[in-house]
């Protein structure tokens, strides 16, 4: 298929869309179902344990897993262009 070329500068004067907001927040939305998911399957209940210096371990664990997921949102939901 052959675009003419009026096609093709107007496209490439089309701004750029990203995710941004809304990808970052469902990305979000499912770093935080599995730490709920982490705690629940220790017997804790997420958002109740205090970070102390007698945490188990486990929730240590799983607050190490919400941080590397959230990072990771950080840094690619934010910027995926959105098609």
């Amino acid at each position: 298929m052959r675009f003419s070329t009026t096609f093709l500068v107007a496209l490439g004067m089309a701004p750029v869309a990203l995710g941004g907001p809304i990808a970052y927040g469902i990305c979000q939305t499912g770093c935080n179902s599995l730490a709920v998911a982490c705690y629940a399957a220790a017997g804790f209940t997420f958002g109740t344990v205090v970070a102390a210096a007698a945490t188990p371990a486990v929730i240590i664990a799983c607050n190490a897993g919400l941080g590397t997921c959230s990072a990771a949102c950080a840094t690619v939901a934010l910027f995926a262009p959105t098609p």
